[in-house]
This record gives C-alpha cells, structure tokens and sequence, in this order.
C-alpha cells in the first residue's frame, strides 16, 4: 500500500508543530494522599515536520496515548519521547486540559464536598524535557477600599487566580490551589450551611485583597515552592459593582 505521508515534499517549508488536537481520552490522576482520581482530559499532541517530508501518521498520536499509564512527569515524558522515536521528530508536544476535584470541609460544619479546578499540562520533548502545569482556581476577593471609605460593609466578588509553573519534579496540584486561595480573600466551597456562610462572610471583611495584592503574595508564595523553575500569576476580579472586570499579572524573571 502506497505510503503518501513518507513521500517527498519538494515545497522546502519545516513545520513546527504538526498533529491531533480535541482528543478526548480518559485518565487517572493521583493526588496528593495517594489515592487515584479518574477524570476526562483533552488532549493536543503534535511533532515538528521536517521540509522534506509531507506528513506524519496520526494514528501514532493515539498509539502513544494509549500506552500512558497515568499523568506523571515520567509518564508524560515517556509518552513524548515514544512519539519522537516513532514519528522520527526532534521535538514532540503535548497538551492535556482536564477537570480535577478536590475534596473540601466547610469550615465550621465540616461537611465534605467536592469541587473543581481546571488544569492543564503543556509539554515538550527534545533534547530536554519542558513540564509546565497551568491551574486555574476560584476565589473570592473584597475590595480593601470599598471596606475603608464605607460605614458598614464592602463589595466582595468571585475572581479567578491562574497559575502557570513550570517544574522539574512532581508537585501536587492541591498544593498549588492552596497558595492560590490563602492569597485571596476567601477560598469558594461547594457546600455550606449558615454558620459557614457567616464564617466565610466574617473573613473575607477582615482579611480584603486587590487583584494586586493576591497577584503578588501567590508570586511571594511560588517563589519559596521548591522545584518551580519559572511561574506566571494572573488573577481577574469579576467586579460586582462596576461593568468591567479588574486583573494583574506578573511572572517570574528568567536570568540568562
């Protein structure tokens, strides 16, 4: 059978990244008390294509992942470096966006619950291997000058902190939505009754953030978490006394 994506390309034209993208394929996930979490992900994955040569076979890109056995680094790294072996690239990339739960206590009731972030890995596999891990986390924030100038009371509202880390070693993702929430105002929780609605509303008063303030004190807490090598913070404010919403962003300097 003829073979066409191996034939010759004579138009001289690399292509750095070439591939599959919106596969949806189910996962395992381990957390941080080593139990597994079975989540749906959706995956990009693609190889650089050399000028000479007119495409990839895709189904490879689906062999590989079906080899993984979970969402480690190794396993992530193992997959890519298959994909490069297979596809004879010098660099392969992936991209795995999935829902991950998190169990949460109301704090004065205790009742458990669950509740979601959205994560992302964002890899490449060359000569080295790049793991960048994107959280995104809901909170809540309250405005310190709504407190300050009012006689009672101050516009609070839900923001959303996104982190982006790049390691060199597994870290949890629990740890990561933690520094997110213990630099917002509050923490969000799916369950609550009275008494944790009161606790929650008591906090947030007392403990205001700007989108500024939560920028920096996730940049202060990401700068002492051992194994990340670069981080950028992006946290928006979905302001709930004006039209627009308010964000800032900062990111960590890379020395050359």
């Amino acid at each position: 059978m003829r073979d066409l994506q191996s034939e010759k390309d004579l138009r001289n034209i690399p292509l750095k990244k070439v591939g599959i993208k919106n596969l949806k394929w189910p996962v395992t996930v381990m957390n941080k008390y080593d139990e597994v979490q079975h989540t749906v992900a959706e995956m990009e994955l693609s190889v650089d294509l050399p000028h000479d040569v007119r495409g990839v076979h895709m189904s490879r890109f689906v062999e590989a992942v079906k080899e993984m056995k979970g969402l480690s680094l190794g396993d992530i790294e193992t997959m890519l470096e298959n994909l490069r072996q297979r596809l004879e690239a010098k660099v392969a990339h992936c991209r795995i966006d999935f829902d991950y739960f998190i169990k949460r206590k109301a704090p004065v009731t205790e009742i458990p619950s669950l509740y979601d972030v959205r994560c992302s890995f964002d890899c490449e596999k060359g000569e080295d291997f790049k793991f960048v891990m994107g959280i995104v986390v809901p909170v809540s924030t309250l405005c310190p000058c709504s407190k300050e100038i009012s006689d009672y009371g101050a516009h609070n509202q839900r923001a959303t902190i996104h982190i982006n880390v790049e390691v060199d070693r597994d870290i949890w993702i629990e740890d990561i939505v933690r520094i997110a929430e213990e630099s917002a105002s509050t923490p969000i929780f799916s369950l609550l009754k009275r008494p944790d609605e009161k606790w929650i509303t008591e906090r947030a008063y007392m403990n205001p953030k700007f989108v500024e303030d939560a920028a920096r004190d996730v940049a202060i807490r990401l700068e002492n978490y051992q194994g990340v090598k670069w981080y950028s913070v992006h946290v928006e404010s979905q302001e709930s006394i004006h039209n627009h919403n308010a964000f800032a962003y900062t990111e960590k300097k890379v020395e050359i």
